[in-house]
């Protein structure tokens, strides 16, 4: 049942906010909404910027936004600036609201040092380091991890000296861990970049990076991949509870009453993981706002999926699904030397073992049925697990 209200700001021009307002007309809102977008653009896709737009074969991103049928006032260009109770103030405004969905999402993570550095967030980013990947040029990535590793396979096919700067041991080493992150080192050699591991940068500089110790790598181009943090700081002061991210509940509902947070700045309790998550991938941004609306309408749904990603790198389609600790055990299905292999990490004890994650390079199945075990939280059988010839679904214990 609609609760009565009438104004209902969105704080995000992305696809979260774009979700958010399409399903608050999709449930049967009629009020005003007032979306605020940061950047010039319409909502638009971020995942093919690493990938089909950076390869040349994409220019546009753009989402199938109508803000005429949605009856959105779409304020492009206008960042939402501070929160005051009731009102969100931008640099041309004031929006008072009866519910506020804050979609922020992330801001890259910037290098010390006065040279040029650029990063790789949004279409303009995209397209402005896309012009420079030209045959030849010297491009330092600093960091490993999925948007480097991604950009680092466009430049090279693009003929570029691509160096890979990575200041843990292993390649995606914070996500994965470093037994199964160590598996996509020989990727980049195959892929003629050169990988340089246990190397941190000490600063950005004209012409290069300044590395600990006196070293020097020159570059002509330099794009910082080292992680992002929530897009919050403008919530400072406004009683909102932050800590990495917008603190929410279980239905995704903030410290201050009427505020809701969907996608990467929402930091959500998960009943199934016993822990607080922040998930920086688009398969959030998609379906959290979905969630959000609803209750902001007066449902009482929680949020609490098995969170999944995908990557596209030196020729294969990597998927993670689910969530691991340090301390789960490593099951590997294939051989991760070979073409096609997963890696499945469990938690318990024989006979009440829980699948928590898969990564899969090669093998979609195993990662769809794996998400459809980790979504039941049923028992596995290790050692049908470990078979690759025993489909995943297979290994369940009924």
């Amino acid at each position: 049942m609609l609760v009565q209200i009438e104004r209902v700001v969105i704080a995000g021009g992305g696809l979260a906010g774009s979700r958010a307002a399409a399903e608050l007309r999709a449930k049967g809102y009629a009020g005003q909404i007032t979306m605020l977008g940061a950047e010039p653009h319409p909502p638009y896709d971020r995942p093919p910027l690493s990938k089909k737009l950076m390869m040349g074969e994409l220019d546009s991103t753009s989402l199938d936004t109508d803000a005429a049928a949605l009856r959105l006032d779409l304020r492009l260009g206008e960042a939402a600036t501070s929160l005051d109770e009731q009102v969100v103030r931008s640099g041309r405004g004031e929006y008072g609201f009866d519910r506020l969905i804050v979609a922020t999402g992330a801001a890259p993570v910037l290098l010390p040092g006065p040279g040029p550095q650029h990063v790789l967030r949004t279409v303009d980013d995209a397209l402005e380091i896309r012009a420079a990947l030209q045959k030849g040029t010297r491009l330092a990535i600093v960091g490993a991890g999925w948007i480097g590793a991604e950009l680092a396979t466009a430049a090279a096919a693009r003929g570029c000296a691509v160096t890979v700067l990575e200041a843990a041991a292993v390649p995606a080493a914070a996500a994965l861990g470093e037994e199964a992150g160590s598996q996509m080192v020989p990727w980049y050699a195959a892929a003629g970049v050169d990988l340089r591991l246990g190397q941190p940068v000490e600063s950005v500089q004209e012409g290069g990076l300044a590395l600990p110790g006196g070293g020097w790598l020159e570059a002509d181009l330099i794009v910082t991949a080292v992680g992002v943090r929530p897009g919050t700081a403008w919530l400072d002061g406004s009683g909102v509870d932050l800590g990495n991210g917008i603190v929410v509940d279980s239905r995704l509902r903030a410290s201050l009453p009427g505020v809701y947070a969907a996608g990467d700045c929402a930091a959500f309790w998960s009943g199934r993981y016993s822990r607080r998550l922040r998930v920086e991938h688009w398969d959030t941004a998609l379906h959290s706002p979905r969630v959000a609306a609803a209750n902001a309408l007066g449902a009482e749904q929680d949020y609490d999926p098995v969170p999944y990603f995908w990557s596209e790198q030196f020729g294969r389609m990597v998927q993670y699904v689910g969530h691991h600790e340090r301390e789960d055990r490593l099951i590997w299905r294939g051989d991760p030397a070979a073409e096609r292999w997963a890696a499945c990490w469990v938690s318990g004890t024989a006979g009440t073992d829980r699948l928590v994650a898969v990564l899969t390079v090669g093998r979609p199945r195993d990662m769809l049925q794996g998400r459809r075990l980790m979504e039941a939280g049923q028992a596995v059988d290790t050692a049908r697990l470990a078979d690759p010839a025993v489909p995943v679904r297979d290994a369940a214990v009924t």
